[in-house]
């Protein structure tokens, strides 16, 4: 039996989802965000857009053959596809990583807390109070020191080496308003952007305003030089764009309009050293101003 040959255009279209998904998995390892509830949100996203398609295709397909159709174009199974149409938001319900319940359970067990009600600062080994029987606690699964590491570099904990002590960091995994909006901003802008991308790649028309400058050659200075020109242009194109965006949308209202579209404008730029490094980091990997 011969085996089946993938596509050229599939070949081409994963070497696209690697590059999409490569920075979107290294913001969550980086927000210790389990695969499991990423993976649940991702089929969730399969079985939404193929419901889109079957449903523009066949208006009135019944619902138990919708459920057959969708599991043969996602290669999801029924019982799946199923609870996803009945359960669309389930990851909710999906458990948090292990770091993340390590760090409740030392926020809100009285076995770990002292007499103020506040969590104790623990020996990294030993019988309980530990920080080695509190992740023995939650789970067996792990070992303790792999948690450890974790948990410090989602920036959970303090572990003082020479002690051989571990504090936990209450404000952490408390997020402020800033990064929840930043989040938000995320979603929205690079969403956008992704949906104009995508809807161009599948020949809609008109197509979407989408285009880039790419080079390479640069020096580092050079690169963050840039930056300047390109504020300085966006700062004249947002002057004369918001005006007259808001000049029609008066003209829609006072004509009566009932407003049935949306638009998002926006100009971005990534720059990158020759070792992948973000060019905003300086040689130590730290933030550059």
């Amino acid at each position: 039996m011969s085996t089946p040959t993938v596509p050229p255009e599939h070949t081409a279209l994963l070497g696209a989802v690697q590059a999409v998904l490569r920075p979107l998995a290294e913001l969550l390892v980086a927000r210790g965000l389990p695969y499991a509830q990423a993976e649940e949100r991702l089929k969730a996203a399969y079985v939404q857009a193929a419901r889109d398609a079957a449903l523009r295709a066949t208006p009135e397909a019944l619902p138990h053959r919708l459920v057959s159709r969708l599991s043969t174009a996602t290669g999801i199974n029924r019982r799946e596809v199923g609870r996803l149409l009945a359960e669309p938001d389930a990851s909710s319900g999906l458990r948090p990583s292990m770091a993340l319940r390590v760090f409740e359970r030392w926020r809100t067990d009285p076995d770990y807390l002292n007499g103020r009600g506040q969590p104790q600062i623990l020996r990294r080994q030993g019988v309980a109070p530990s920080f080695e029987a509190l992740a023995a606690q939650v789970s067996r699964d792990v070992h303790p020191r792999s948690v450890l590491d974790d948990m410090v570099r989602l920036k959970l904990v303090e572990w003082e080496a020479d002690a051989d002590t571990v504090t936990l960091r209450q404000s952490a995994f408390v997020p402020d308003a800033d990064t929840a909006k930043l989040m938000a901003y995320l979603g929205a802008n690079v969403g956008d952007h992704l949906s104009a991308a995508v809807e161009n790649v599948g020949g809609l028309q008109p197509r979407h305003f989408e285009q880039a400058i790419w080079a390479d050659g640069l020096t580092l200075d050079l690169a963050r030089e840039l930056r300047a020109i390109i504020e300085a242009q966006w700062k004249l194109l947002s002057q004369a764009l918001v005006p007259e965006i808001q000049r029609r949308i008066d003209g829609i209202e006072a004509a009566g309009l009932t407003p049935d579209a949306r638009v998002r404008v926006g100009v971005y730029m990534y720059s990158q050293q020759d070792d992948g490094r973000p060019a905003a980091q300086d040689q130590e990997g730290k933030p550059h101003a």
